[in-house]
């Protein structure tokens, strides 16, 4: 394609008769792939959506396989583009009608399918985070009670004096036996010698008596007148 043909198919792009050109540019003597091009093209035009156009032309050159004897059809891609550039800045957008009966039934259908799924999937979340909470409850609980036993004496100290202290009591214990024991002994001896010493005490007694006895038969007695 010659330099000049090309100018004069970037000046149809731009052109309000576009659609008629392409048209006339259809039945020009291409090969069959180059035809099919702007036919779509032009059907695509007149339709007023330029972005499909350019997703249609975008999609002709990924069908076709890239070789040195496509150049020229390459090219003439390239201006569909262009042209396709230039009709997005000047066609308007036309505004698509969306019937909300069928949106609200579209809708209606989406919910009934997943909202099942979606609202057992929230009661298991929930009971998963109540859980949890109630798990975390318990934790800090624990956590408090061994920061309250770390407050604490050491244990193993603990255990060691209560061992000394054991020890102590056992000897102590023995220790009172002992004594008990002697006090025992003491007091069988201090009884021992209480009843001796009484015993001394009435022998004496009987000793004084019988003494004081003989005294009174030895003191000589008057004698009687007749």
């Amino acid at each position: 394609m010659t330099s000049a043909q090309t100018q004069q198919q970037t000046e149809n792009f731009t052109n309000p008769g576009f659609s008629s050109v392409l048209g006339q540019q259809i039945s020009t003597p291409h090969n069959c792939r180059h035809s099919q091009i702007h036919t779509q093209t032009g059907h695509i035009i007149k339709s007023g959506s330029a972005e499909s156009l350019h997703m249609e032309v975008e999609g002709m050159e990924d069908e076709g396989p890239s070789s040195q004897s496509e150049l020229p059809q390459s090219e003439d891609l390239h201006l569909v583009q262009q042209g396709s550039l230039h009709l997005e800045s000047s066609a308007p957008v036309e505004n698509v009608f969306v019937d909300k009966k069928a949106v609200d039934k579209l809708t209606e259908g989406l919910l009934s399918h997943y909202l099942p799924d979606l609202q057992n999937s929230k009661r298991a979340l929930q009971e998963l985070t109540q859980n949890q909470l109630i798990l975390l409850d318990t934790l800090d609980q624990e956590v408090t009670k061994f920061r309250e036993c770390n407050a604490l004496l050491d244990l193993n100290s603990l255990f060691t004096e209560a061992k000394v202290y054991h020890n102590k009591l056992v000897n102590i214990r023995k220790e009172m036996i002992m004594l008990h024991e002697k006090t025992t002994k003491l007091k069988k001896r201090a009884l021992k010698l209480q009843q001796l010493k009484q015993r001394e005490a009435l022998e004496k007694e009987q000793q004084r008596e019988k003494e004081l006895e003989r005294e009174r038969q030895l003191i000589a007695k008057p004698a009687k007148r007749t």
